[in-house]
C-alpha cells in the first residue's frame, strides 16, 4: 500500500522526469503506466529537448534531491557499464552540485558555534570550494594561520532523505519486478545499503572519528594521506579539517602531464582497498573520484589523498576470514573450496548440495580464465557470481553489499587510470600475506593479549565458583535437574569419577594460569612455561575409565 505522501512524491518524480525529457524511464516504470495519458497533458511534455540525455539525466537527479544525486554518483564510477556521454555528465555530480547560499552556510556555522565566525576563524570564504549532495565545503583560515576547510551540512537533510528513502523503496520494488535493467542493478539491495549508511553521513562528528581512525591506520604510509581533523572546532553539522592540495584523480590529463606513473597509481589504489578491508578491517566506502586527490610531489611514487569519510565499512572477523579464503580459492580455481566456504559461512543454506553449487560457480568462473586477466572486468564477474549465489538462496549481507559497491568503484577507477590493470595480481599478495600473518603464532598471541582483560574477569569469576563447585563434587552433592531417563546413570557415574574430574579441573586452571603469566609478560617467564608444560603432560596422561 502506497502512502499519500509517497504517492505525491512519485508524481513529482514523474513530473521532473517528463520535464527533462526522460520519458523512457517513466514509460518503463509500471506504476506510471496508468498516468500515460495525463503526462501528455503536462506543460513542457511536447517541448523539444535539445540537451543531450546525459545532461538531462544529471539535471533531473539534482532537482530530485540528495538521494538521487548519490545514486548518480555511484553509477558514474562504472564507465564500463554506461555510455561515455552519460558517465561524463554524471561524474559532475561528484563535486559540482549547485550549492546553497554562502550566507546560509555562515548562519548554520555560527548557530553551531554560538558565536560569530570572526571569533572562530581568521577568515571564512562564503563562496564554497565544492558542493555535494549532503554538504558543501568552504575555505577558511585558523587564528594561527593554518588553512582549513569547513564542511557544512545542508539544511533540513534528515527529513528530506527519510522521505526519499521511502519513495525509493517503492520505486525499487516496482522496478525490480517490471524493469529488466533495474533488476540487473539490484536497486532494493542498493537502497537497503543507503538506509544504513547515508543517514550516518548526517553526523559530522561520526565522520571526524572515521577520518581520525583512517589516518592512524595509514600513519607514515606512502600509499595514502588523510588530512588532520580539528575536533575542538567540529560539531554535529560542521566539520573542520586540514586543507589538502593535490590533483583530482579524475583529471587524467593533468596527472599525465605531470609525469605521474599511472600503473603505480592504479596498483596502489587496489592495494589501499585490500589493505583497508583485510589488514585494518575499516574501509573508505565512498571512493568516487570527487573524494580522491593525488599528491605528485614525486610523480613516480604518487600518493593518494582522501576526503569525505561519512561512509565507511567494517566486516566481522568471520566474514573477513571467509572473504579472504574465497578470493584465494578463486585465484587458484578451487571451485569446490568456494562452494564449501559459502555453505560453512552461512551465506547459503546448510542443506545446499555442494556439487550443484560448485558446478554453478564453475560455469561463471571458468570462462574468465580463458582470457588474459587484463581483459576481465572484476566488477562484472562479481555481479554474475552473486546472481548465481542468489539462485541458491544466498542471504543478502548488507556489509558485503557495501563492500561490493566499493570494490566496483575501485576497479572502475583503476581501469580508468590504467586500462591494463591486473587487479587480481595486485590483490593476491596482500591477501596471502594477511592470511599467513593470521596463522602465525605471534598473531595468535596478539589476539590472546587483546582478550586478556575479558579473560581475567572470567577467570576471577571461575576461581570464586570453583571451591564450592569442587567441594560439592567431592561430597557428591552436585545435582543437575534434567528430565531424561539416562540421568540416574549419569548421577551414579559422577561419584565414581569425581576425583578424576577434580584433577582435570585443576590441570585446566594451571594451564590458564600459565597462559595469563606469559600473556602479561611477567618476568621471569619460566614459571608460566612450566605451568603450561605440566598441565599438558597431566592432561595427556589422563585417561578416563
Amino acid at each position: 500500500m502506497i502512502r499519500w505522501r509517497n504517492l505525491t512524491r512519485l508524481l513529482k518524480i514523474q513530473r521532473v522526469l517528463v520535464k527533462h525529457g526522460l520519458d523512457e524511464v517513466v514509460q518503463n516504470t509500471h506504476l506510471y503506466r496508468p498516468l500515460s495519458v495525463i503526462r501528455h497533458l503536462w506543460p513542457g511534455y511536447w517541448r523539444k529537448h535539445d540537451a543531450p540525455v546525459g545532461e538531462r539525466l544529471r539535471l533531473a537527479l539534482i532537482e530530485l534531491g540528495p538521494i538521487f544525486v548519490k545514486f548518480g554518483q555511484a553509477i558514474s564510477t562504472r564507465r564500463d557499464l554506461l555510455p561515455r556521454d552519460i558517465a561524463d555528465e554524471l561524474a559532475k555530480l561528484q563535486d559540482r552540485v549547485p550549492p546553497f547560499p554562502g550566507k546560509k552556510a555562515r548562519q548554520l556555522a555560527e548557530a553551531a558555534y554560538k558565536q560569530p565566525l570572526e571569533e572562530v576563524f581568521e577568515s571564512f570564504d562564503e563562496e564554497p570550494l565544492a558542493a555535494a549532495s549532503i554538504a558543501q565545503v568552504h575555505a577558511a583560515r585558523l587564528k594561527d594561520g593554518t588553512d582549513v576547510v569547513v564542511k557544512i551540512l545542508r539544511p533540513r537533510m534528515r527529513p528530506i532523505i527519510e522521505r526519499d528513502l521511502e519513495v525509493l523503496y517503492v520505486l525499487a520494488r516496482l522496478a525490480q519486478k517490471y524493469w529488466s535493467e533495474a533488476r540487473r542493478l539490484r536497486p532494493i539491495e542498493v537502497i537497503s545499503e543507503y538506509e544504513k549508511t547515508v543517514l550516518d553521513e548526517l553526523d559530522m562528528m561520526r565522520e571526524a572519528g572515521n577520518a581520525a581512525r583512517l589516518k592512524r591506520n595509514f600513519e607514515g604510509s606512502p600509499l595514502l594521506y588523510v588530512p588532520q581533523v580539528y575536533f575542538d572546532l567540529s560539531r554535529p553539522n560542521v566539520l573542520v579539517m586540514e586543507r589538502i592540495r593535490g590533483i583530482p584523480i579524475s583529471d587524467i590529463d593533468a596527472l599525465r602531464a605531470a609525469g605521474t606513473d599511472m600503473k603505480v597509481l592504479a596498483e596502489n589504489g587496489a592495494e589501499i582497498f585490500f589493505t583497508q578491508v583485510f589488514r585494518h578491517n575499516f574501509f573508505h566506502a565512498d571512493m568516487h573520484p570527487g573524494n580522491i586527490f593525488v599528491d605528485i610531489t614525486d610523480p613516480e611514487k604518487p600518493r593518494y589523498m582522501a576526503v569525505d569519510f561519512g561512509i565507511v565499512g567494517t566486516l566481522s572477523p568471520r566474514d573477513q576470514h571467509y572473504l579472504a579464503e574465497n578470493f584465494i580459492a578463486f585465484f587458484n580455481r578451487d571451485y569446490h573450496r568456494v562452494a564449501r566456504l559459502h555453505v560453512d559461512s552461512g551465506w547459503v543454506p546448510k542443506g545446499t548440495r555442494i556439487d550443484e553449487f560448485e558446478a554453478a560457480i564453475r560455469t561463471v568462473c571458468e570462462p574468465i580464465f580463458n582470457k588474459p586477466l587484463k581483459d576481465i572486468s572484476f566488477g562484472r564477474f562479481l555481479l554474475h557470481l552473486f546472481r548465481t549465489a542468489r539462485r541458491f538462496n544466498m542471504a543478502i549481507q548488507p556489509q558485503l553489499v557495501l563492500l561490493q559497491k566499493t570494490l566496483l568503484a575501485v576497479e572502475g577507477l583503476g581501469r580508468q587510470l590504467y586500462p591494463d590493470l591486473d587487479l587480481w595480481k595486485t590483490s593476491k599478495p596482500v591477501l596471502e600475506s594477511w592470511m599467513s600473518d593470521r596463522a602465525s603464532g605471534r598473531e595468535a598471541l596478539k589476539r590472546v593479549k587483546e582478550r586478556l582483560p575479558e579473560l581475567s574477569v572470567q577467570l576471577q569469576e571461575l576461581l570464586q565458583l570453583t571451591p564450592g563447585l569442587l567441594q560439592k563434587i567431592l561430597d557428591g552433592d552436585l545435582s543437575v535437574r534434567v528430565n531424561v531417563p539416562e540421568m540416574k546413570d549419569i548421577q551414579n557415574d559422577l561419584s565414581r569419577r569425581r576425583v578424576e574430574r577434580y584433577a582435570a579441573i585443576s590441570g585446566g586452571a594451571v594451564l590458564v594460569g600459565g597462559v595469563l603469566w606469559l600473556g602479561l609478560s611477567v618476568e621471569p617467564a619460566w614459571p608460566g612455561w612450566l605451568a603450561i608444560a605440566s598441565s599438558l603432560v597431566g592432561l595427556l596422561l589422563y585417561r578416563p575409565r
